[in-house]
C-alpha cells in the first residue's frame, strides 16, 4: 500500500511548513518498520484537492483536520488517531479556543460593543474561526443579525489581511495560528487589538482512513511521541509539547457549542 501524509493546518509562513514536513519525515522514519513489515509506503504530500476530499481519501494514513469537520462531513468516516497538545495559553490537554481580534482602527474594545461592525471568518465549516464565533456572539445577537456584513476569506491569514485592508473589523482567531503569527509575522499582529477569547473545545485532531489498521493506528501514536523526543528543538519550534490520545466523545463539545448558538436563536454566523 502506498500511503500518504500531509499535515496542512498550521502553515503559517514557509519556514512553519517545512518544520512541518519536518515532523513527517521523522513521523516516517519512526514507522519504518511498521511500513517495511507490510512492505508499504508513505510519501509526503501536499493536498493538491480540497481538503475535505483528502481527508476522506483512502489511503491517508495520518493527516490533519478540524474537529467542525470531524463532527460533520468526516464523521464516521475517518479514524482519530491524537490531539497535539501546544504549549500556548489556552491548550492544556489538547484543547485550545480563538482570540477574538479586531481592526485597532475600528475602536471596538468587546465583542459586545461590536454590533455592527463587518466581521471576516475563515470557513463554514471552521470550528475556530466560525463555530466559536457564532457561539461567542450568540448572547448578544437577540435572535438577529449582530454584525453588518461577513467575508469569507479562506484561512485564518486572510482573516487577518482583510482586518489590515480595512475590509473587516472582528475576527476570531485559532489561538495556536494567533501565536505562531505573533511571533512570525508581528507586523499582522500588531494590527489589531485582543477583545476577548471565545469558549473552549478539544484542539484540530490528527486523523486517518478508516482503512488503516489497528496496530498502524498504534504504531502512527508512538512515532508520534517518538518524533518529538528525537527533535526537541523543532517541537519548541512548533510549540509542540505532545500528543494527547482524546476521544471522539470529546469532540461532541464542538456541537453542543453549534447548538447552544441555535438556543439563543442564532444558528448562523449573521
Amino acid at each position: 500500500m502506498k500511503w500518504l501524509a500531509a499535515l496542512p493546518m498550521y502553515h503559517v509562513t514557509p519556514t512553519l511548513a517545512g518544520d512541518w514536513r519536518v515532523l513527517l519525515e521523522h513521523v516516517r522514519s519512526q514507522l519504518r518498520p511498521w511500513l517495511d513489515a507490510r512492505g508499504d509506503t508513505l510519501e509526503l504530500v501536499d493536498p493538491d484537492t480540497s481538503l475535505t476530499e483528502f481527508w476522506l481519501r483512502d489511503d491517508v494514513l495520518l493527516t490533519q483536520t478540524c474537529g467542525y469537520p470531524l463532527m460533520h462531513a468526516l464523521d464516521g468516516r475517518v479514524q482519530l488517531v491524537a490531539t497535539p497538545i501546544f504549549s500556548i495559553d489556552g491548550c492544556a490537554n489538547g484543547d485550545y479556543r480563538s482570540v477574538l481580534v479586531a481592526r485597532k482602527a475600528a475602536s471596538v474594545t468587546s465583542l459586545e460593543s461590536s454590533r455592527g461592525q463587518r466581521a471576516a471568518y475563515n470557513s463554514d465549516d471552521s470550528n475556530s474561526g466560525m463555530n466559536l464565533l457564532r457561539h461567542a456572539v450568540a448572547p448578544f445577537a437577540n435572535g438577529r443579525a449582530f454584525f453588518s456584513s461577513l467575508v469569507e476569506t479562506g484561512g485564518h491569514l486572510a482573516s487577518l489581511k482583510a482586518l489590515a485592508d480595512d475590509r473587516a473589523d472582528i475576527a476570531a482567531i485559532d489561538c495556536v495560528t494567533f501565536a505562531f503569527v505573533r511571533e512570525h509575522l508581528p507586523a499582522l499582529a500588531d494590527g489589531v487589538i485582543e477583545i476577548g477569547v471565545t469558549a473552549s473545545s478539544p484542539g484540530l485532531p490528527l486523523i486517518a482512513s478508516k482503512r488503516v489498521p489497528a496496530d498502524g493506528i498504534d504504531a502512527l501514536r508512538t512515532a508520534l511521541s517518538r518524533a518529538l523526543t528525537q527533535d526537541a528543538p523543532l517541537a519548541t519550534r512548533l510549540k509542540l509539547g505532545g500528543f494527547a490520545q482524546r476521544q471522539l466523545s470529546d469532540y461532541s463539545a464542538i456541537i453542543d457549542l453549534e447548538s447552544d448558538a441555535a438556543r439563543h436563536g442564532y444558528p448562523r454566523l449573521a
